[in-house]
């Protein structure tokens, strides 16, 4: 089994299946993308409360519930953000993928340009990657690094709110006040990042089953055992 992407550049023709995402990927897609809806979906209800409850108020604690499964989703969301870090440094070539976007070479962006207009439906002609096609890696850059590190920073630092002056979360992410002092105007960020989010996993999903159905490889089975399989035996698209 061909075990890089420099091997496999030097060959004609694709062996067969290649183990392209390892375990710890894969659970951490999985965890990561758990841990997306749950904080969207209590991160709703904080933005949007339940208008009425039956009896008095203070016979419930439901918004109180509903916010501490918001703050148990960030801790496994940040946690798993650091895990994932890690394995970058540890793991595959592959894994290195969601931090390395190789967006200095021209090449790369002619790559994209390609990979939109087949999602576009503009052509049919789909590139060959173990990993993932130059489109899908920069979404998945400006997603789940870039957009995730903002969600962490603005949600802890509207935490450290209650925790109080001089808490851990004060501390370390007390500065996004320095930037912008009004905590409303913080959350509303924080609100327009969670719709970002669920944008992307809309486009995400959409990617993923047309290239399962249209490309040259299979989409959804390699982010389960990890193995990419392709259609055809021709050559790998240049990396």
């Amino acid at each position: 089994m061909a075990s890089s992407i420099e091997a496999m550049k030097d060959a004609e023709k694709v062996p067969g299946p290649i183990y392209v995402y390892e375990a710890p990927v894969r659970a951490w897609h999985w965890i990561h993308a758990l841990s997306i809806f749950v904080l969207a979906g209590t991160g709703y209800l904080i933005a949007n409360p339940l208008p009425t409850l039956s009896g008095e108020a203070s016979d419930h604690f439901l918004m109180g519930t509903i916010r501490l499964v918001h703050f148990i989703a960030a801790f496994v969301f940040a946690a798993g953000l650091f895990v994932r870090t890690y394995w970058a440094i540890v793991g595959n070539e592959f894994a290195r993928e969601l931090f390395i976007v190789p967006m200095w070479r021209g090449e790369w962006w002619k790559r994209v340009w390609h990979e939109i207009k087949f999602y576009a439906f503009a052509t049919r002609k789909m590139s060959k990657n173990p990993g993932h096609n130059p489109l899908a890696q920069f979404f998945m850059w400006a997603i789940n690094v870039v957009l995730a590190l903002f969600m962490v920073c603005t949600g802890f630092a509207l935490y450290s709110q209650g925790t109080g002056a001089g808490s851990w979360a004060d501390k370390m992410f007390g500065w996004v006040f320095v930037i912008e002092p009004s905590s409303q105007t913080v959350r509303m960020w924080h609100l327009m990042g969670m719709w970002l989010m669920l944008l992307f996993i809309i486009i995400h999903i959409y990617m993923v089953i047309r290239a399962d159905v249209m490309s040259r490889q299979n989409g959804i089975s390699v982010m389960i055992n990890g193995w990419r399989t392709f259609k055809d035996d021709g050559p790998l698209s240049p990396q």
